[in-house]
């Protein structure tokens, strides 16, 4: 059987090829995810009328050595962000910008206990995956 060169040389060259991929592609560092189950719920505000917030959060980190720690500390963390939650007003979280601010504030609140608790924050990101303010 007779084979074109041009097909032997991209065969070749896909041999080669696919080794250097697979090495770049385990050095890429792969986000690990935390969820803080259950969700957040509490009150808002001391008005007349209550109202309440309703947060889901996950914890993004790119160490996986690093989840377990982040387990352990869970009522540490959950216990600054129900503090953090509780500080809120329901007028500022009624604007995309106030509820980045306090996704903001919600990942300095994690990161100190963690660089209390480990010399480390260990989370690279906090996300709300729901919030809702009612």
């Amino acid at each position: 059987m007779h084979r074109n060169p041009l097909t032997t040389l991209l065969l070749a060259l896909t041999l080669i090829a696919t080794p250097v991929l697979a090495e770049e592609e385990a050095a890429a560092p792969t986000a690990q995810y935390v969820q803080l189950k259950p969700a957040f719920v509490g009150t808002l505000g001391a008005g007349p009328r209550i109202q309440y917030l309703k947060a889901d959060v996950a914890l993004r980190t790119d160490d996986p050595a690093a989840v377990e720690r982040i387990h352990y500390h869970d009522a540490l963390i959950r216990n600054a962000l129900v503090f953090l939650f509780s500080e809120q007003l329901p007028e500022n979280l009624s604007t995309l910008e106030g509820k980045e601010a306090l996704r903001a504030s919600a990942l300095a609140a994690v990161q100190k206990v963690l660089e209390e608790e480990e010399g480390d924050p260990l989370v690279d990101d906090l996300l709300f995956t729901n919030l809702i303010v009612q």
